[in-house]
């Protein structure tokens, strides 16, 4: 880790140098602290095991923090940033080395001059869903549970096409995996998925975006198919309603037609009551009956639903202090409470997000 910060301070300190003098190249920067209290009180301090980002309990903690170099000449862009927090160490766990530190890091070139045709390749954000891992911009303060388990980024090679009025962009990807840098040993499938966003009106975007691939080895590999649709209407300058609906199946076992089904609606509402205050809630209901993202060892599987509502304070434009309640309510008692199992989970959590 210590000559991961080395390197990094070398590579932004080279980096600002050259844009001070007037390149092609922006520096930013973004940071978010929190705390969380779980009044399961977990022992272990960890939110439940689906819960990837502000995840830890009852501490004063680091989400995200990450330093951005970017490069954008109009014919060849590329990406690169640094991360740290406790949202890297739960959400990249399974990525080696330092590899678990890289939020982005991808290059494109314009493959048309007259056309916004872009062929991009590397690490960058998911395509599946209408919220990141930057939670001052999304409308609740933590992930829904759809959100959290599905890519929060992505490895492999995206070409996008973009009409010249900006209302319609399409994009075709080539991956990895499932929310992978490193592809799967043993896993030699390739996996991929396609994006297409309409906004027919500045107030109004429409997406639905998917996902097809081989999850396990050769030998034993099932296929997945994720659909995200979402939609999200501005209705006045002070009040937006964002809907969701998640839809995915996996085989059971290899060569049989067997299918699992995951199944996930969302409602985010979002009124702004004064210019630097803000009210948003979410309902949402998550549904996987056999384990596939969320396994609970139990016959009806996981099916919950949650709620939360959250209080944003916004000083300046890029400074925004928020506190959220949040519950989840399960069908069946796959919480643990001291040493008791529940049907339900409540928390509070606080942040305070900065870009620059």
């Amino acid at each position: 880790m210590k000559k991961l910060i080395i390197a990094a301070v070398a590579l932004f300190t080279a980096l600002n140098i050259q844009a001070q003098e007037g390149s092609k190249i922006k520096i930013t920067g973004y940071l978010e602290t929190y705390y969380s209290y779980d009044f399961n009180e977990p022992a272990n301090n960890t939110r439940p095991s689906f819960v990837y980002s502000h995840n830890r309990h009852n501490e004063v903690n680091l989400n995200l923090g990450f330093i951005k170099a970017n490069y954008d000449n109009d014919k060849v862009r590329a990406n690169i940033a640094l991360m740290a927090g406790t949202y890297p160490n739960a959400n990249l766990a399974a990525e080696p080395g330092v590899l678990k530190n890289i939020f982005e890091a991808n290059a494109g070139v314009k493959l048309s001059e007259k056309e916004n045709l872009w062929l991009d390749a590397g690490i960058f954000s998911s395509h599946i869903g209408f919220e990141s891992a930057i939670s001052k911009d999304c409308w609740v303060l933590t992930r829904g549970i759809a959100s959290e388990n599905t890519p929060y980024y992505e490895s492999g090679a995206k070409l996008t096409y973009g009409t010249a009025d900006n209302k319609f962009t399409a994009t075709v990807l080539y991956l990895n995996g499932w929310q992978r840098i490193n592809r799967l040993d043993g896993n030699s499938k390739p996996a991929g998925g396609v994006q297409l966003t309409y906004k027919p009106s500045s107030k109004i975007t429409l997406n639905y975006s998917n996902y097809i691939g081989k999850e396990g080895v050769n030998a034993v590999a099932v296929t997945r198919i994720y659909h995200n649709f979402y939609a999200i209407a501005q209705l006045t300058d002070n009040f937006g309603v964002t809907a969701g609906f998640d839809y995915a199946t996996q085989q059971k076992v290899k060569g049989q037609s067997a299918k699992s089904e995951i199944l996930s609606p969302v409602l985010i509402a979002q009124y702004k009551f004064d210019p630097k205050w803000a009210i948003a809630g979410r309902a949402e209901y998550y549904e996987d009956k056999n384990g596939i993202f969320i396994a609970t060892g139990i016959p009806n599987g996981f099916k919950t639903t949650g709620y939360s509502v959250n209080l944003d304070y916004s000083p300046i434009s890029n400074a925004v202090v928020r506190l959220e309640g949040k519950v989840y309510d399960s069908k069946d008692k796959i919480f643990v409470r001291d040493i008791n199992t529940v049907n339900n989970n409540a928390a509070i959590t606080a942040s305070i997000a900065v870009s620059f």
